[in-house]
């Protein structure tokens, strides 16, 4: 059993990031700038929004942080994303979901410019997705497509089981393992809450992405031997004895899987990293594309 290490596999990527960054500033090109727009003060969301900030400054990306409360107005905050759309510095936008519930995150995303959308979540980011055109991928499914990458994990002709349907991370990993393209050509089985016989499905399959939010859901006897277990989850369980007043778990009940197992992604340590590092290299192509449209 190997582990995918998400902090080795973002680190080569950042590493990766920094080299392109050095060339392509020699060649004219400027600091890649990052919006990031956060409303309220929700935990999860502050933690992971200071860690794209950091990870910006680490690279020498410069970053913006634009904080709202709970209670701002739709119009206002859709105000604010189109000034960061017309300004020409900016070359990646993205706003941290969930948004409250008076906003439509629908409405927020779909004036997001498409070629400042590091998240890939507009429409037409998502429906060039879909028909193999260069696109900005969502986060982490491209993160995790990266790590396949990084241990050269053979995916052509296996059965891949994606447990969670969210526009943000099930579907578009559905998509991307089923592509015509290295690290994908599986033939993707999409389950969800109203799929049957679970258990069986999963027994079928030899690479399992586990992306459904509950803490611990898939367990060993779901899990055939030698399986890839690729656990999106990041669920806050509460727990007295840390200082935080939780611990974080993944959606794969990991001491039963793992031993099993040809691959597996822990949590923490695993796929939550890689999404950053996806982030910071849809932002510097963002900045690269940008450099062209201005040219």
């Amino acid at each position: 059993m190997q582990v995918l290490d998400g902090k080795t596999v973002a680190h080569a990527v950042k590493q990766e990031i920094k080299e392109k960054l050095i060339n392509f500033k020699k060649n004219g090109g400027k600091t890649p700038h990052l919006a990031a727009v956060l409303v309220g003060n929700d935990g999860a969301s502050e933690t992971y929004v200071a860690s794209k900030i950091k990870n910006c400054e680490e690279i020498g990306f410069k970053s913006t942080l634009i904080r709202f409360e709970e209670n701002v107005g739709e119009d206002e905050l859709l105000h604010t994303i189109t000034v960061l759309n017309e300004n020409v510095d900016i070359d990646g936008i993205l706003v941290q979901l969930p948004l409250p519930k008076h906003i439509k995150e629908e409405k927020v995303i779909n004036l997001i410019n498409p070629d400042k959308d590091v998240d890939g979540f507009h429409p037409s980011n998502v429906g060039r997705l879909v028909q193999g055109l260069p696109a900005f991928i969502a986060a982490t499914p491209y993160g995790i497509m990266l790590m396949l990458k990084h241990y050269q994990i053979e995916t052509t002709g296996k059965h891949a089981v994606v447990i969670g349907r969210s526009n943000i991370v099930g579907r578009p990993m559905s998509i991307l393992l089923s592509q015509n393209m290295p690290y994908g050509n599986c033939t993707v089985t999409l389950c969800h809450s109203k799929t049957k016989n679970l258990k069986a499905m999963c027994l079928q399959a030899d690479i399992i992405v586990a992306a459904l939010g509950k803490p611990e859901f898939l367990t060993g006897d779901m899990v055939k031997e030698n399986a890839i277990v690729i656990d999106v989850g990041i669920n806050r369980v509460k727990d007295d004895s840390k200082k935080k007043g939780y611990h974080l778990v993944g959606d794969v009940k990991y001491d039963e899987v793992a031993p099993k197992c040809s691959y597996i992604s822990p949590v923490p340590g695993g796929v939550g990293l890689m999404t950053i590092a996806a982030l910071l290299l849809n932002t510097f192509n963002a900045s690269v594309r940008n450099r062209k449209l201005i040219d």
